[in-house]
């Protein structure tokens, strides 16, 4: 019973934040509760930054894609907005200035003003940019902020790695949660009245299940790559693992001497174009988004779905709140291995692609600048850390000791295992390289899964791509 009352309480939690505001425009969080007003001692303060951040009388401007209906659900961005509402509560001499977009719309619009030279004050800085913004100066080198952060010692290091260049430098505190990229989400039930105990851990045997499922009218595996980096981010990055290994995009990152066009790259997008062209995933996967291929999981349209875990927690939390016996039904796996695929197993890929970056103009202004690397810290810290362990079962940058997940339901405590433990982790494409690689591979890859470009062809434009912008 207090497990269930758990759970309910934290729907109630998250459809809450929908009342929040929305759209891509400028938005105000919800205030969190009214702070002391007494302000403690300088030498109470965990650093010197978080002491003079209240000092701080001036507009710091801010841009993020934690919308209210990306919060919704979404433990990462619902903590992401409850850390802004109580830095600004505990800062009130500061205007926060926040433009809040949707996903892809923020994508495009921190890129238009990066190539203008015209970044907000703080942001969020993808993984993939962080080599060349830095090299154009503009993001500040925050490895000196990182050190002395109050929660340096807490800090998981290996969240750093897509933020640092060739130098070791940092400049970004990885934000929101660490979670997968690519969970396979089945409903236990539609799967065990066609055969199965558990979703198949081969390929021939979804296939096998397509035609089972196809002859009640319901898509075997739901996905959505409207927005052309899905496919990369929730697909391509853990399938090409299992043919590659990690080793592999290991030595692409670091200009080791792998490449693109390499055989088992190669192999594992012509097994992609193959296992897209097979009538396994809903007909309009190219032209709709995850948040549209979800909704066709929920509503028993498809038998499974394949996304992140910002999906994952969406779908947990409308299905408790609307249909809990299709909620208890939830289960969770990994990508099965073709049969030419044996490089890794049980692999999805998780980490942190985004992190709480600063304009490198903001240096400009000692006092300004304590106020952001102060805000940096309350968004990434022990309050963000604790707060999605404790209401999401997930995790942050700064380590949360002796994870209680007894309070959580069942199916929570599957996820949180899926995630953390029981599972081989692999990285996220798109967290490393850069965008001028990616947009040409993104862009090919919808291309190639929709027949109209061949994998031998998709691996040499990346590879061009990749020589000449990397």
């Amino acid at each position: 019973m207090k497990k269930k009352l758990v759970s309910m309480l934290l729907c109630t939690t998250m459809v809450a934040t929908l009342l929040v505001g929305c759209g891509s425009k400028t938005e105000e969080a919800a205030p969190a509760a009214e702070a002391t007003e007494e302000a403690a001692p300088a030498e109470e303060a965990a650093s010197a930054e978080e002491a003079e951040a209240a000092g701080y009388e001036g507009e710091i401007s801010i841009m993020h894609f934690s919308t209210s209906e990306e919060s919704e659900g979404n433990g990462g961005s619902d903590g992401f907005r409850t850390m802004i509402a109580e830095w600004k509560n505990e800062n009130k001499t500061v205007d926060l200035k926040e433009n809040v977009l949707a996903n892809d719309e923020y994508k495009t619009q921190i890129a238009t003003l990066a190539a203008a030279g015209d970044l907000p004050d703080v942001f969020l800085l993808q993984g993939m940019n962080t080599k060349a913004w830095a090299e154009q100066g503009l993001v500040m080198d925050m490895s000196d902020a990182i050190k002395n952060s109050p929660y340096a010692a807490d800090y998981k290091e290996g969240f750093f790695t897509p933020f640092k260049d060739a130098d070791g430098k940092i400049y970004a505190l990885p934000a929101l949660t660490g979670g997968t990229c690519t969970a396979v989400v089945y409903d236990k039930q539609m799967w065990k009245d066609a055969g199965y105990e558990t979703f198949p851990t081969t390929w021939d045997d979804v296939l096998a299940a397509k035609e089972k499922f196809a002859a009640d009218s319901i898509d075997t595996i739901a996905f959505g790559n409207g927005g052309k980096w899905q496919a990369n981010s929730c697909y391509m990055s853990t399938l090409g693992n299992l043919y590659t290994g990690k080793e592999w995009f290991e030595s692409i990152i670091n200009k080791g001497g792998a490449k693109f066009t390499d055989e088992a790259f190669v192999n594992a997008l012509t097994f992609s174009q193959e296992a897209f062209a097979s009538g396994v995933f809903n007909a309009d996967f190219n032209a709709i988004t995850n948040e549209d291929a979800r909704e066709y999981y929920i509503a028993g349209d498809a038998a499974a779905f394949i996304g992140g875990n910002w999906d994952v927690s969406y779908i947990m939390a409308t299905l408790l709140a609307d249909d809990e016996e299709k909620y208890n039904n939830i289960g969770f796996a990994t990508l099965p291995n073709p049969a030419d695929a044996t490089a890794a197993t049980n692999s999805q890929n998780i980490g942190m692609g985004y992190g709480v970056a600063i304009n490198s103009k903001v240096a400009e202004d000692p006092a300004k600048l304590a106020a952001a690397i102060n805000l940096a810290y309350k968004l990434t810290g022990a309050d963000f850390s604790n707060f999605v362990a404790e209401n999401y079962a997930l995790s942050g940058l700064t380590a949360v000791a002796d994870v209680d997940l007894s309070a959580f339901d069942q199916i929570t405590q599957d996820f949180y295992n899926f995630s953390y433990v029981d599972t081989n982790p692999c990285e996220i494409y798109d967290s490393y390289v850069n965008g001028a690689v990616w947009d040409v591979f993104n862009t090919g890859l919808q291309n190639m899964l929709n027949g109209d470009e061949e994998p031998a062809k998709l691996a040499a434009d990346t590879q061009a791509a990749y020589e000449a912008n990397y």
